[in-house]
């Protein structure tokens, strides 16, 4: 639709400043209240015309009964909208149905401030600054436990049968309890699936990593659908190797080169950082594991006055390592060069320094699933080179990988 030259120019022969477009009396709350209302008496008349066609209507004199006020919230501010009523009291309009108080999209905008780690006290400020509307607390309280009902939803979905690569991450958040804060754990699943495309599993709190946690996180992921995971790539966590051993028993745990090199950069200078992840790469792109021992003996030749916490690192878990060396060059890359789960956890961490705590857990698995939903709307495309790598797990895991 195009709008009439002569017709712009007659809203806006009055403009003098920003405030006369955007302001609490502006021409687009005026604009956006009278196309509103109209639509409304539109919806009316197809409703009456409607009942009239109608071979046995109760009432066929039905007609307009005036007006009633009400109050909705939206981008321009609050407006009083005036809807039409009919004389039997069947018409129920779709544009703004009965007992809404907010505009369509008024509801996401709470929750996108939510998911960028607002709390409560910041997001009424904030709807109050940019829209000129005061919301409360208990109605961000309730838009936002509408989530918990989604989550759940997600959280028990039906997933695929194989997943060529699992990683499994963890982040601290601190959460009020008997009148004290205390550090939980809330573990992540990212898969990459056949398509080689990022998924997020499943969220799990926990106080305490154990053997007996992870079976029941695995167990789970079973009863859902997964039969099959032929790489788990895990963070040093405790229990997991056994719980994996009983749930998927075929399945290769490798420690996450991903979070081994993050680590050891945590202990490096800024202006070392380069040099040494370039040194930590000649350990991890070795073609072989005899290869990757002698890297990481230069490595300590090099670096060990200065961090010599790295090589520790990296020897202390070389057990956990090795199994990285017998995969072909394809699906080594498929494994290290994914920043999925890097970025994943930047944007986590931007979320919760918003957060000194959470009163309940479900406020931070809220909190947390709706992060994690807008990060995922940009996991559209494969990871890079996934058909060589696809190729190669068709290879390495024949028997097992679907025909």
């Amino acid at each position: 639709m195009t709008f009439r030259p002569e017709l712009i120019d007659e809203l806006l022969k009055d403009y003098r400043n920003p405030s006369d477009l955007m302001g609490e009396g502006g021409i687009f709350k005026q604009l956006s209240k009278a196309l509103i209302e109209r639509c409304l008496n539109a919806e009316l008349e197809t409703h009456l015309a409607e009942e009239r066609l109608e071979p046995e209507a109760e009432n066929p004199k039905n007609r307009r009964n005036g007006h009633s006020k009400k109050t909705v919230k939206g981008e321009f501010g609050e407006s009083e909208i005036a809807i039409p009523r009919d004389r039997n009291g069947a018409f129920a309009p779709q544009l703004i149905q009965k007992g809404q108080t907010r505009f369509n999209g008024f509801d996401d905008k709470i929750l996108s401030l939510y998911a960028r780690g607002m709390t409560t006290r910041d997001i009424e400020a904030q709807l109050k600054d940019l829209y000129g509307v005061e919301v409360s607390h208990t109605l961000i309280s309730n838009v936002t436990e509408a989530v918990e009902v989604e989550r759940k939803l997600w959280q028990n979905r039906s997933l695929d049968e194989i997943y060529p690569i699992i990683y499994f991450d963890a982040l601290v958040v601190k959460v009020r309890h008997e009148g004290r804060v205390i550090n939980k754990a809330i573990h992540l699943a990212l898969g990459v699936n056949l398509a080689g495309q990022k998924e997020l599993l499943g969220l799990w709190m926990t106080q305490n990593e154990s053997s007996k946690f992870w079976l029941s996180v695995l167990t789970e992921l079973q009863n859902r659908g997964v039969k099959d995971i032929f790489i788990a790539c895990v963070d040093g966590l405790t229990g997991f190797p056994e719980a994996i051993e009983t749930v998927f028993p075929r399945t290769s745990v490798q420690l996450c080169i991903v979070h081994l090199v993050r680590n050891s950069l945590s202990y490096v200078s800024y202006k070392d950082r380069r040099t040494v992840a370039a040194d930590l790469k000649t350990i991890y792109s070795a073609a072989t594991e005899s290869e990757a021992e002698q890297a990481l003996l230069l490595f300590a030749q090099r670096w060990d006055k200065q961090y010599p916490m790295i090589s520790k690192s990296w020897m202390n878990h070389w057990q956990r390592i090795i199994p990285f060396f017998a995969f072909p060059g394809d699906i080594r890359k498929a494994i290290y060069t994914t920043n999925a789960i890097e970025s994943l956890n930047m944007t986590l961490r931007k979320v919760l320094r918003n957060h000194r705590s959470f009163p309940t857990d479900e406020s931070a698995m809220k909190v947390i699933y709706l992060a994690i939903h807008n990060i995922s709307k940009k996991w559209t495309m494969p990871i890079r080179d996934w058909k060589a790598a696809l190729n190669r797990f068709a290879i390495e895991f024949e028997g097992r990988f679907p025909m």
